[in-house]
């Protein structure tokens, strides 16, 4: 791998863990001089990060006015979710009957690593490994093109995902239904893992939409755009 490619991949790396932590959040403009110093990189790998970024629907180029991160909105989330719910449940029909006992306890082990993100607060990792776990099933579908796919839909809802799992009913929300799902992988019940997935995506589609529209109604001006609490370091000053 060339440097460029390295350095590119670093950002990106970056720029991924500062949204789903919420360091940049939706509607906040991605100052390229900014964030070049702040990842000690040139904006050459700056701007082809961004170019992945804006390909996934993560941030937005403005013309004239420059990259920010994707605003949220309840629309999107709905037709991301419904995506996805009926992708996964393909998937799932299809890898349940694959796994065997050695592929079931690798994925308790990483509900575990969930878990203990979530008591640590560490929104970062418990994204990552929450990832990690419900891809370990997607994948053993042995569907390269579907992974990729739900790979996508993951990638653009990154931001909704740091939302959600900021506050710590949620937290144990996701812990608790994890628990639930791996009851079901380990009977190699497809039809309740399914269920289980359902409510567990329908949950987190709720709880998004709510702190929205709560955030819109608390909105006097005719301004939609969702922003979290303003972060200076990152933004140029108004």
């Amino acid at each position: 791998m060339n440097r460029k490619a390295t350095a590119q991949s670093v950002v990106l790396s970056a720029l991924r863990e500062d949204i789903v932590s919420g360091v940049l959040g939706p509607g906040d403009q991605l100052v390229q001089e900014t964030l070049a110093e702040r990842y000690g990189v040139s904006r050459v790998p700056l701007r082809e990060a961004l170019k992945m970024l804006e390909s996934e629907g993560q941030v937005i180029n403005h013309p004239n006015r420059g990259y920010f991160v994707a605003e949220l909105s309840v629309d999107d989330l709905r037709e991301v979710y419904y995506l996805r719910s009926l992708l996964e449940d393909a998937a799932l029909r299809q890898a349940i009957p694959t796994l065997d006992d050695a592929d079931i306890e690798d994925i308790a082990a990483l509900c575990d690593e969930i878990d203990d993100a979530a008591l640590a607060e560490d929104v970062v990792l418990m994204a990552a490994a929450n990832r990690r776990f419900h891809f370990a099933i997607y994948d053993a579908a042995g569907m390269p093109r579907l992974s990729r796919l739900l790979r996508q839909l993951w990638d653009a809802t990154d931001a909704f995902r740091a939302l959600y799992y900021q506050r710590s009913p949620n937290r144990e929300r996701v812990s608790a239904e994890h628990a639930q799902m791996m009851v079901a992988l380990r009977a190699r019940d497809s039809d309740a893992v399914v269920q289980l997935h359902d409510d567990h995506r329908a949950h987190s589609v709720a709880a998004v939409e709510d702190m929205l529209m709560r955030h819109h109604n608390r909105v006097t001006e005719n301004d939609s755009t969702f922003r979290t609490p303003a972060r200076s370091s990152l933004q140029e000053n108004p």
